[in-house]
């Protein structure tokens, strides 16, 4: 008898795939990760192929996988969409988001988009700052909820890892300087710590030669070829260069990205976005 795939089995394969972790799957479908393999059984039963590879570390997927990834993120869109019109559930409002001025540039553009696409009569207002102000302005109530960044071993629903990469202008002389120029961002931030504490753990000489909250700011410092500084790596600009190991620059941490919520019982619209997050989110 020909057996179908089922919508719960799809959506647990999914955020198998995108934490590349059982754990972090599990919390975000609210399942145990015993009943989350017996599903992935099921799964690999109903498609007579082997899908994930088991590791240590995690889990990958196989080719099989792979293809079955990019039929699910479609199978489950649609099944979303058409149960949201025909429960009627035409979310309206105004939504108050927030995150880094990173994850802006390079997540937030696809993230507003599709969720237009699927609620036309949503208003978003976005807010973009470092995580420690983020996290006051949610104490505040003056954001709903916000991307944040988490130390990478954080507990919780991580969504993704960004490592921390140093950066510089390709032909300056920062690089090279001792002791070393650097451009950081607000003190109490991760992206300000972690390097400091990278360097001198490497026993370099640094200074803070200029400061600022903003990555327009950050950038536009290493473009001047004055200081260098730190980003996640996908937001280094393509005219920037990244600084190794090689060149006498410690390896840096990854960072957590997770959501943050200003109440414990969040709205229809807030929770409804926060899915869509960590949905549509690429994972790392």
């Amino acid at each position: 008898m020909s057996q179908s795939l089922d919508i719960d089995l799809l959506r647990s394969f999914v955020a198998i795939a995108e934490t590349g972790v059982l754990g972090q799957a599990a919390l975000r479908v609210g399942r145990t990760q015993s009943a989350l393999s017996m599903q992935m059984q099921r799964l690999e039963g109903i498609v007579e192929q082997p899908l994930l590879h088991r590791t240590g570390r995690g889990v990958t997927l196989t080719a099989t996988g792979e293809r079955l990834l990019v039929r699910a993120g479609e199978l489950l869109r649609k099944h979303d969409e058409a149960l949201a019109e025909l429960r009627g559930e035409h979310l309206s409002g105004v939504l108050r988001f927030s995150c880094p001025d990173d994850y802006a540039v390079v997540f937030l553009p696809y993230l507003l988009q599709s969720f237009a696409s699927l609620h036309p009569r949503v208003q978003l207002e976005v807010m973009c700052a470092p995580t420690p102000r983020l996290h006051e302005l949610l104490a505040r109530h003056a954001v709903d909820l916000a991307l944040v960044s988490v130390a990478a071993d954080a507990a919780g629903d991580v969504i993704r890892h960004e490592p921390l990469v140093w950066v510089a202008h390709r032909d300056g002389a920062a690089a090279s300087l001792d002791p070393l120029p650097l451009a950081l961002g607000a003190p109490d931030a991760l992206d300000h710590r972690l390097p400091r504490q990278a360097l001198e753990a490497a026993g370099r000489a640094y200074r803070l030669a200029y400061a600022s909250s903003s990555l327009s700011g950050l950038v536009g410092m290493a473009r001047s070829g004055q200081a260098v500084i730190v980003l996640t790596r996908t937001a280094v600009p393509d005219d920037l260069q990244i600084l190794t190991p090689e060149q006498g620059f410690p390896d840096l941490p990854s960072v957590g990205v997770t959501l943050a919520f200003d109440r414990e019982a969040p709205t229809a619209l807030t929770a409804a976005f926060a899915a869509h997050v960590r949905k549509f989110l690429p994972a790392a």
